[in-house]
């Protein structure tokens, strides 16, 4: 069953592109939400990462919030930090819709879960390339989304690892004999052509990075990646 967040925040037709702002223009920022909201897409994604769970840095809660200002966007935090437990009030009160963090930085998986939902806001768990699936069992009831890792998180333009749809097959099935009805995000090298070999296996959210801030038409790129999605 879903969540009271989950059904808050999909009002949004399947599937869904989430265009990620680490492929965007850092200097223009603003202007790079327009060209999501112009393109169709209803969420935007936000890597943050702090330069220890991963070896990147990009940004955090006070940029969200200074973005959050100005746009409707969903906006789809993806923490890549070493602290979630103790730092995901500021990206509630930072204005997150959709909050995921990585199991393996996780000390309280339910109680986070608790605090972001009763926000009225969505809760997930991200999982590596190299993490379990069946790991993810005994959160499934208190989750409102899982995204699947298609390349090793702390980079964007890397290379789809070809065994994701074989890991989103194992995940809709660890679903479903759950009971359970999570969205299922994936995250990596998506483009049209491995966004069909995902869709064909359960996944529903799609966070584009390259594939559509690097396009030369972000709107007709969005258009592909539903249309093969579908």
């Amino acid at each position: 069953m879903s969540s009271p967040a989950q059904q808050l925040k999909q009002p949004h037709q399947l599937p869904i592109v989430s265009p990620s702002l680490l492929s965007a223009d850092f200097g223009n920022l603003h202007d790079a939400l327009s060209v999501v909201a112009a393109a169709g897409a209803p969420w935007i994604h936000l890597d943050v990462m702090d330069g220890h769970f991963v070896p990147n840095l990009t940004f955090g809660p006070p940029l969200i919030a200074a973005l959050r200002e100005s746009s409707d966007l969903v906006f789809d935090a993806h923490l890549m930090v070493d602290n979630p437990d103790d730092t995901i009030d500021w990206y509630l009160d930072a204005g997150c819709d959709y909050i995921t963090v990585h199991l393996e930085s996780s000390r309280d998986v339910r109680a986070m879960a608790q605090k972001v939902q009763a926000a009225g806001k969505g809760f997930g768990l991200a999982l590596k390339p190299d993490a379990a699936v069946a790991d993810l069992a005994q959160y499934l009831p208190c989750l409102d989304m899982v995204l699947l890792m298609s390349v090793f998180p702390g980079f964007s333009g890397q290379s789809f690892i070809t065994d994701t749809p074989d890991r989103l097959k194992e995940l809709q099935e660890l679903c479903v004999s759950a009971g359970r009805t999570p969205l299922i995000q994936v995250d990596g090298g998506i483009n049209p052509q491995t966004a069909a070999l995902c869709a064909a296996q359960g996944a529903q959210v799609f966070v584009a990075g390259n594939a559509f801030f690097k396009a030369e038409n972000p709107a007709q790129a969005c258009a592909d990646i539903i249309a093969s999605a579908r």
